[in-house]
């Protein structure tokens, strides 16, 4: 609105704001041929024919009104070229000094070979509590975190690395949106989180995120707890029948019974099983899966009881000594102004301020 009024009131006649406005409408409608162009190909899979005179009519008509636009840049022409030069320096700086930071954290990143081998403590104290890491990485451990605890040689007793992911769809759905997995030994107790959503889904009015994070956390470990259970109670009825494939007759009636002095016999009906049947083995390894499902979920409701702490890094991206001029400029003052301007990660993520741990880092990109 201040724009429009500045223009207004900026121009000396109505020809000269007739002359911007007849500028800006036709670049609106040559974009809108080529992005239609590009639907008709992509989206719509429409044959090429169709295409070319679709595009061919229109750039016919719309070159015409705008060759005659051209005689018009100094008459007031010229207002909405730069307003669109304005922007287009903006986004491209902000999308040029984005990528540059992603870049520098995914080739910062710390490989998960140097956690494991710092075993299961990782050569800190672990503290009681969650704390969940956000990273934009979806592999590797992320270079905010090789750095606080470098610094702070002390993490939670649970650490989640939470990558906040948007796909090119309309919408995920709930019962899709967050892919875990553990990182590690069962001991270690890390575990990688990625949260997916579509560009309708609004992270930051998802306000049971926290919560829909760890109940998809717990139903993880229920589920991985469950299919070890699983694999180990077939490997324990498939083992003592390898063993003595041989000693085993059937009879008529339906019974099995031992050919040899076998600690045990299997009937159809109800037989008496011994201490050395499989089903007993079975069971043995049931109840102590069900143990380590308890211990472990009790473990993380814990931690979780204790505190949640979320840690954002907080980087400062600066232009290296050897970067041009002009890299320069775009990095240390029009980036780094966008960024002051910007939302905090933190608003844009939905943490809530009493719990958010800030980790600041400078990259020199």
């Amino acid at each position: 609105m201040v724009l429009c009024i500045a223009v207004t009131v900026g121009f000396k006649n109505e020809s000269q704001i007739g002359n911007a406005y007849g500028t800006a409408v036709v670049l609106v409608m040559l974009f809108t041929t080529l992005l239609m162009t590009l639907v008709m190909i992509l989206v719509w899979h429409c044959h090429w024919i169709l295409v070319v005179l679709f595009t061919g009519l229109s750039l016919i008509v719309e070159c015409t009104y705008f060759s005659v636009v051209l005689f018009k840049v100094d008459q007031g022409g010229w207002v909405p070229l730069a307003i669109a030069g304005v922007f287009l320096t903006v986004m491209y700086v902000w999308h040029y000094g984005t990528v540059k930071r992603y870049e520098f954290e995914l080739h910062s990143k710390v490989s998960m070979a140097w956690i494991l081998n710092l075993g299961p403590s990782l050569g800190l104290v672990r503290v009681p509590g969650i704390g969940l890491v956000y990273t934009e990485l979806a592999t590797g451990v992320p270079h905010i975190f090789s750095h606080f605890i470098t610094n702070l040689p002390a993490i939670h007793s649970v650490v989640v690395f939470v990558c906040v992911k948007y796909l090119p769809v309309y919408t995920v759905p709930e019962d899709e949106r967050f892919l875990i997995r553990r990182i590690g030994p069962n001991n270690f107790h890390i575990f990688r989180c990625v949260a997916r959503y579509g560009y309708k889904d609004l992270h930051k009015k998802d306000d049971d995120f926290e919560k829909k994070l760890f109940d998809n956390l717990f139903m993880s470990v229920r589920l991985e707890l469950m299919m070890e259970c699983s694999s180990d109670s077939e490997y324990s009825l498939c083992e003592p029948q390898s063993e003595q494939p041989n000693n085993f007759t059937v009879n008529n009636n339906g019974n099995t019974t031992s050919s040899s002095n076998a600690d045990f016999s299997i009937s159809s009906v109800d037989s008496p099983v011994h201490s050395r049947s499989p089903s007993y083995v079975n069971i043995t390894i049931q109840s102590s899966s069900h143990c380590t499902e308890v211990d472990e979920l009790e473990f993380l409701n814990k931690c979780r009881e204790a505190g949640v702490v979320h840690i954002l890094g907080n980087t400062v991206v600066r232009a290296s000594r050897e970067s041009s001029f002009y890299k320069k400029i775009a990095i240390d003052y029009i980036y780094a102004f966008l960024r002051k301007i910007c939302r905090e990660n933190s608003m844009f993520l939905n943490i809530p301020h009493e719990s958010l741990l800030n980790v600041g880092q400078v990259f020199y990109v």
